[in-house]
């Protein structure tokens, strides 16, 4: 029997660039006000969002990708035909196929790289860096491009108070490549699918194709509503304080590290009531730098992470080497955590 040659790779992989891009269009509460009953106070007060950025017609799920890599791939050093892999968590790229991931691999200059889209809501860039860890740990890529990326502007229903005023658009992107030591550590992720009505999107596309109005939602105006993303706002809330909170705390146990060692806490921007409520259940100490990227940038899904991120070590509120807790959580649902060194 023939023995199978085994794969060469680095002893231990890291982040070592990250890049973010924000559309240019800043919409505040007001905005929202126009077509919900509700007043900027309550959004602030239950979300914690001040302003939000809505994507343009030139700014693609694909454009905006584009430029978060590019700022990543100058940050690692490194030049795109290096990159080995692509990786794009999005759900909000409306052609089925093929996967943007192989437009942005093309465009951005990479040799032919390994490139696909993954479908993971808002724990879609940790389930990317994982899965980037593994390949330049087993050798089939020496360098890998995550990207989180998302134009929710075209999948929310601006007459929902529920969910009008949360979301954002933008593209955050980080360069795994190899590493002499442990710079991510283990993930711990997982699902459960019986919660999943909890976020959904609102119509199945075939129920366009079907062409009965009837079983379609309708705005005020007797339109036919896109699909857009709903969510049970108090259970989704309930979920996330409780259940991630022990997630968070297994990667920490996973990592061998505690509260006490951490620099940085970067949780998925979904509301600053579920991040505050995460910090007093870890009891993080007060010198951990946390992440409240939300107020200016709402909730962008798989990009917020990444976002949050290249804000920190761009005002300087976190620095390189620092060890930070990264979360996300959402639909599915679906969730994943894990500890990095910050490049």
């Amino acid at each position: 029997m023939a023995k199978i040659k085994p794969s060469k790779g680095a002893p231990y992989a890291r982040i070592l660039g990250v890049g973010g891009y924000r559309p240019t269009r800043v919409v505040p509460n007001e905005v929202i006000l126009e077509k919900i009953d509700s007043s900027d106070e309550w959004i602030r007060s239950r979300s914690g969002i001040e302003t939000r950025h809505w994507a343009g017609p030139e700014e693609t799920v694909a454009a905006m990708s584009i430029e978060a890599a590019g700022k990543a791939i100058a940050d690692a050093g490194i030049d795109a035909a290096q990159i080995g892999a692509v990786v794009v968590s999005t759900v909000s790229h409306f052609s089925q196929t093929p996967a943007v991931a192989t437009e942005i691999a093309d465009k951005l200059g990479t040799d032919k790289a390994a490139a696909f889209d993954i479908s993971a809501g808002c724990a879609g860039f940790g389930y990317g860096l994982t899965l980037a860890k593994g390949m330049v740990v087993e050798g089939s890529a020496e360098y890998v491009l995550v990207i989180g990326v998302e134009r929710l502007s075209d999948l929310t229903d601006l007459e929902d108070r529920a969910t009008a005023f949360l979301f954002g658009d933008g593209a955050g992107a980080v360069v795994v490549g190899p590493s002499q030591e442990p710079a991510i550590g283990p993930t711990v992720w997982g699902s459960e699918g019986d919660k999943a009505e909890t976020i959904k999107q609102t119509v199945p596309w075939d129920r366009f194709r079907l062409g009965d109005v009837s079983e379609l939602p309708l705005d005020s105006e007797g339109n036919i509503k896109f699909p857009a993303i709903t969510q049970e706002g108090q259970a989704v809330f309930r979920w996330a304080v409780f259940e991630m909170a022990k997630v968070a705390q297994q990667a920490l146990d996973a990592a061998g590290i505690s509260p006490d060692d951490l620099d940085v806490f970067i949780p998925h921007q979904a509301n600053v009531r579920i991040i505050d409520s995460m910090v007093k259940t870890l009891k993080l100490p007060e010198h951990v730098t946390v992440a409240r990227d939300i107020r200016t940038t709402g909730n962008t899904s798989a990009a917020s992470i990444p976002l949050a991120m290249e804000r920190l070590l761009a005002t300087g509120e976190a620095k390189s080497g620092d060890t930070a807790l990264v979360i996300g959580f959402g639909a599915g649902l679906v969730y994943a955590a894990t500890v990095v060194t910050l490049p």
